[in-house]
């Protein structure tokens, strides 16, 4: 019977790296390890990378055929996607050595642009991979399928479950505020650099 899968690494563990288009827009990408084949992991899990590399083939091919396979901020205990907390869409996946990278792209969302901000201004992001399979009595995982893939705060421990990233926004002098402004001109560019700079203020006063 399969069941839902979900499995969180960390900005270092994911061996996360930012990239910018040239282009005008100059959107913000994040490429990495999603998915990790071989070993044990901290759900004591194990993924063998002959059942990564055809799940990760499965979604390149969905790609491929005009899919858009979205991704949020924080994931939800379920499959589904919902579209309010959306940030980035998987551009492609590939195969390294046992492991599954990723190539995630911001959108220009409310959820997508906090994270940019958080990005940008220095805040160290995990991913974590959704999807579904079944698990026998030692750990291995079957039938693997990947949904999405979600971004994630860092967790303060090895196996912690992540803290949605805009928790400490929301509970912030001026962060709630901040976000919900961002919801509402999301068409006025001007508008959007003033709210990412009052974004990058709030979370240097997170840091301190």
């Amino acid at each position: 019977m399969k069941t839902n899968l979900q499995e969180h690494l960390s900005f270092d563990q994911a061996k996360i790296v930012l990239e910018r288009d040239e282009g005008e827009g100059k959107t913000l990408h994040l490429s990495g390890i999603c998915i990790q084949g071989d070993i044990r992991n901290a759900n004591q899990r194990v993924y063998s990378s002959k059942e990564i590399d055809r799940a990760v083939k499965t979604l390149n091919e969905q790609i491929s055929g005009g899919y858009s396979v979205l991704g949020e901020v924080d994931h939800p205990q379920d499959l589904r996607i919902n579209l309010d907390r959306v940030s980035h869409m998987i551009t492609k996946m590939w195969m390294d050595g046992p492991n599954g990278y990723g190539k995630l792209k911001m959108l220009p969302t409310p959820m997508g642009q906090l994270v940019t901000t958080m990005l940008e201004s220095g805040v160290k992001l995990g991913v974590s991979s959704r999807g579904s399979g079944e698990v026998d009595g030692s750990g291995n995982v079957n039938g693997f399928e990947i949904i999405t893939v979600d971004v994630v705060a860092q967790p303060s421990a090895p196996g912690a479950y992540p803290t949605p990233v805009y928790e400490h926004l929301m509970n912030t002098q001026g962060g709630y505020q901040a976000f919900k402004v961002a919801q509402e001109v999301q068409g006025d560019k001007q508008a959007q650099r003033f709210i990412a700079e009052s974004l990058k203020k709030v979370i240097q006063g997170l840091k301190s």
